[in-house]
């Protein structure tokens, strides 16, 4: 499935810097605390950039503080669905599994946290967030290819009647917010592609035709 995890041109990442600038900033209404979680989450991308992936990164936060965290591991495990939000959940449900709670328990865990995540989440992870029923998402820089949360499609927006199974509703909508911290965002990811991505797809090889023309 495509994600944010793909490379991004140069056009995307002018149309990032775009949207910075048209955006009315949100970092003035935001609290010192949103800012703070923010911040853990650029942390969190540097991680990944340092390790030689797509600099995305995230926390999960419940009650005020930071119970799971992610970053992009798509080459690391060679998994294309290991984005940053997968990882942290994944360690949320491991954890509460771990502690025995049922189905219906781990939905209401989730329905009271926050993810803030540098990069809008892409379609993949953003219905997956809306079928746990996370609380609230705050994200960086705009997703214009993959984004779930607006660009693309608006899964955040939910069902009107949502479905059921086991009890526990599914595509449940939850509240949006972009463009918190999102210039250094995308100066991560300017940074990664300018120096070359190395996990990149090598370009194919011109056919003979073309390579005369």
């Amino acid at each position: 499935m495509a994600s944010h995890e793909e490379d991004c041109s140069p056009d995307t990442l002018a149309f990032m810097e775009l949207a910075i600038q048209q955006m009315a900033s949100h970092e003035g209404d935001c609290s010192p605390d949103t800012l703070a979680f923010m911040e853990l989450a650029i942390q969190q991308a540097r991680l990944a950039m340092d390790s030689l992936e797509v600099p995305v990164g995230c926390v999960i936060v419940e009650d005020g503080k930071v119970i799971a965290s992610g970053r992009n591991r798509t080459t690391e495990t060679r998994n294309a669905t290991r984005h940053a939000e997968m990882e942290a959940i994944d360690i949320l449900l491991e954890h509460w599994q771990k502690n025995g709670l049922s189905k219906l328990e781990v939905a209401e865990k989730f329905s009271n946290c926050y993810l803030y995540v540098t990069c809008e989440p892409c379609i993949m992870c953003a219905a997956s967030l809306s079928i746990l029923g996370i609380k609230e998402v705050c994200y960086g820089c705009a997703n214009d290819k993959f984004g779930g949360c607006g660009s693309i499609l608006s899964l955040h927006l939910g069902s009107s009647e949502p479905l059921k199974s086991h009890g526990v509703p599914q595509g449940k909508g939850f509240k949006c917010t972009g463009g918190i911290m999102a210039s250094e965002a995308v100066s991560l990811l300017r940074t990664f592609y300018e120096q070359g991505n190395p996990n990149a797809p090598k370009p194919h090889r011109p056919l003979a035709h073309q390579a005369t023309h």
